[in-house]
């Protein structure tokens, strides 16, 4: 058994397979340099099985009879789910008030909106989208058919969400006016209004799943925020393929300031909006600049 300071350590070898297992799984892509994650969140998992070595637990994530469950439990291990409401407030503006009210006037005579939120964690950004619509339709929100969806491939995460109780770490960037609104406090934890709770429905997904995606349909807004980054660029093309078939023609994409996807794809074309960070349809873009 290979320990250091009570920790079991990892070979080259054991990370290789274990990262290929992660990869195959989820698409997160973990290189070399994150070996040191893996082994410091997974040591204790081992420990806690009573495994003498990685090589045992990688036979129990592969070939045991509990492999799908361990796998969730490896995986709530080795993520860390930093999210919060209102985050990066800048492109929210830019869904609030300019791409929301191109859809409800385009959707007007329907009036049905669709918003899928991917990789959600545990649920602030589907509930914030909730909270800007809520507040944008007001009283006219009864006469309105809105579907958000959460989703997230941590089941542990999905718990969370759908409890609608909060950390006040969690609300560190809610203004005041919006706390009072939405929230009531319980002790030092936040608890959602039950109207903006409806709003949403969570469900787990791996986004390597593309039948799951596809039973869903079509969406106006996919928000999938800070979460291409994990991944390589091949799985990065699969996701954003994935994404082009199951937008709506005149649908908007969200994803992270820091992520780029102009060299993976032209099936998408950043739209000329300030802090934006949004894509429609290459197709659509040209049309509607023609």
């Amino acid at each position: 058994m290979s320990i250091t300071n009570n920790r079991i350590t990892m070979s080259a070898d054991q990370f290789a397979k274990m990262a290929k297992i992660i990869y195959d799984r989820s698409g997160i892509h973990f290189p070399d340099s994150k070996k040191y994650i893996i082994e410091s969140r997974l040591s204790q998992r081992v420990a806690e099985l009573e495994m003498e070595n990685f090589d045992q637990y990688i036979g129990y994530l592969t070939m045991g009879p509990y492999q799908t469950e361990e796998f969730q439990e490896m995986f709530n291990r080795i993520t860390i789910n930093e999210t919060s409401f209102f985050r990066n407030d800048s492109q929210l503006d830019v869904f609030e008030n300019q791409i929301l009210p191109e859809l409800l006037e385009s959707r007007a005579s329907k009036k049905r909106l669709r918003i899928w939120s991917a990789a959600c964690s545990t649920g602030e950004e589907p509930f914030t989208l909730a909270m800007l619509i809520h507040r944008t339709l007001g009283v006219r929100l009864s006469d309105w058919r809105i579907e958000i969806l959460g989703t997230d491939i941590s089941e542990k995460a999905i718990n969370v969400a759908n409890e609608g109780r909060y950390t006040s770490y969690a609300v560190r960037t809610t203004t005041s006016l919006m706390k009072n609104r939405y929230f009531k406090q319980d002790g030092r934890d936040f608890v959602l209004d039950d109207t903006i709770r409806s709003m949403v429905n969570f469900e787990k997904h791996n986004l390597k799943d593309t039948m799951a995606a596809k039973r869903h349909g079509t969406w106006d807004v996919i928000f999938c925020r800070n979460v291409l980054i994990y991944f390589d660029d091949d799985m990065k093309a699969g996701v954003l393929s994935m994404f082009n078939n199951q937008l709506a023609a005149d649908g908007t994409l969200f994803i992270g300031h820091s992520e780029r996807i102009k060299t993976l794809t032209d099936q998408f074309t950043q739209l000329q909006i300030p802090q934006g960070f949004c894509y429609q349809k290459t197709d659509h873009v040209t049309t509607k600049g023609s």
